[in-house]
């Protein structure tokens, strides 16, 4: 049976800026980097999660919703914070570029999109008390 959600893949224009990004701005850690045959091979992933997101360059592809018009469209990764307000303090001030100036409130909490340089959205999420079981 499937046990695990492994990798996720982000493509991506420049790897080693994508990188910076990830681990500098967005505070991913650097988990696999191995220069393949095929193309670096290039993970990051949230301290403590087992989950990767292989930084995979296809300047083609890079920051390409799959359908409907930019902005319409939700990030293809979702980060959650538990204090999403003050993330986004730490954030923006590393230099992260968002959709929006604040987060905003939403049914389900707390959201606000992070764009990397390539275009991807980073959807960042805090969920309600209500939607995880507190109250």
């Amino acid at each position: 049976m499937l046990t695990n959600v492994m990798y996720v893949t982000l493509y991506v224009t420049d790897q080693d800026r994508a990188l910076r990004f990830y681990t500098e701005q967005l505070g991913l850690d650097k988990r696999v980097d191995y220069p393949g045959p095929e193309g670096r091979f290039l993970t990051v992933g949230v301290p403590g999660s087992p989950l990767e997101f292989i930084l995979w360059p296809h300047a083609a592809a890079a920051g390409q919703p799959a359908e409907a018009q930019r902005g319409t469209v939700p990030g293809p990764v979702f980060l959650e914070s538990d204090d999403l307000r003050k993330d986004f303090k730490v954030l923006r001030d590393r230099g992260v570029t968002f959709d929006r100036p604040e987060p905003e409130d939403y049914a389900f909490g707390v959201r606000i999109e992070a764009v990397d340089p390539d275009g991807n959205r980073i959807s960042l999420r805090q969920r309600s008390r209500a939607s995880r079981g507190d109250g």
